[in-house]
This record gives structure tokens, C-alpha cells and sequence, in this order.
């Protein structure tokens, strides 16, 4: 039997997503995000902050990109990564990342752009609720708007 490697996290965005575009014109977006947790410690609250580095390719990144926010409230579902890199200085440094598979922005409507209607969007089956859904053959990945 194989492992399962599942993420879910529901924080606020640290920044705004940075995003590169790669050889072959590969998109690929990322970005802080705070998780926060309360608890009672002699009497007393106590919150607790984690942070999470965030990527996301193709598509994906694209509509991040475009409705994200440094301090949005989103859900997302995605795996850990675990990578290794080379820094100026020849020392191995290991790096561990969220990488999404899907997110949904919550919170309300205006807290994002007025006038949009996206909600939830997944990989490769872009959704978008209530009026328009991306469909998988769509090779441009563009929104219909």
C-alpha cells in the first residue's frame, strides 16, 4: 500500500504572490502563509503562528496571481515537498513546500476585486463558481472575463 500525502491549510497570505515565468513558458507562483492557533497556557491565551511556503504552477498560478492578496484569507489543499538547493557558498540547504493542488478564496465577495464571481479554483479542472467553469480542454487557461 502507498503513503498518503495530503495538505490542508486555511490561513492568511504573508505577501503577495511572487511569480516567475520559466523555459517553455511555465508559470509558477509563491507566498507566505500564516496558519494561527490558540490555546490556553497558566491561565492565559496564547496564539501560535506558523509559515508555510506556498507554490503554484501553470494555471494555477496564473489566477493566484491574479486574485491574491498579501492578507487574504484562503483554503488550500495541496502535498509537502521537500527540496534541496546549492547556496553561494556551496552548502546544501533543504527547503520544504505546500504544493498546491487547488485553493478556494474565502471570506466575501468584496474582499476581493468587486464585480468578480471567482470562489474556488482547482488544477487542471479550473473551477470557477456560480456563473463560469473553465473546462479542461481549454488550452489557454484564460478566464472567460
Amino acid at each position: 500500500m502507498s503513503g498518503i500525502n495530503k495538505v490542508i491549510l486555511v490561513g492568511h497570505l504573508g505577501k503577495d504572490p511572487e511569480v516567475r515565468h520559466l523555459d517553455g513558458g511555465v508559470t509558477v507562483a509563491s507566498f507566505p502563509l500564516a496558519t494561527s492557533e490558540t490555546y490556553n497556557k497558566d491561565g492565559k491565551r496564547v496564539e501560535q503562528t506558523e509559515w508555510h511556503n506556498i507554490v503554484l504552477w501553470r494555471g494555477l498560478a496564473e489566477v493566484a496571481s491574479k486574485y491574491l492578496q498579501k492578507g487574504k484569507l484562503v483554503y488550500i489543499e495541496g502535498k509537502l515537498r521537500t527540496r534541496s538547493f546549492e547556496d553561494k557558498e556551496k552548502v546544501k540547504k533543504y527547503v520544504t513546500e505546500i504544493v498546491a493542488e487547488n485553493f478556494t478564496m474565502l471570506g466575501r465577495k468584496s474582499d476581493f476585486e468587486p464585480g468578480q464571481s471567482i470562489n474556488h479554483v482547482q488544477n487542471n479542472e479550473s473551477k470557477i463558481e456560480d456563473e463560469f467553469t473553465i473546462q479542461p480542454n481549454d488550452v489557454n487557461g484564460d478566464l472567460p472575463f
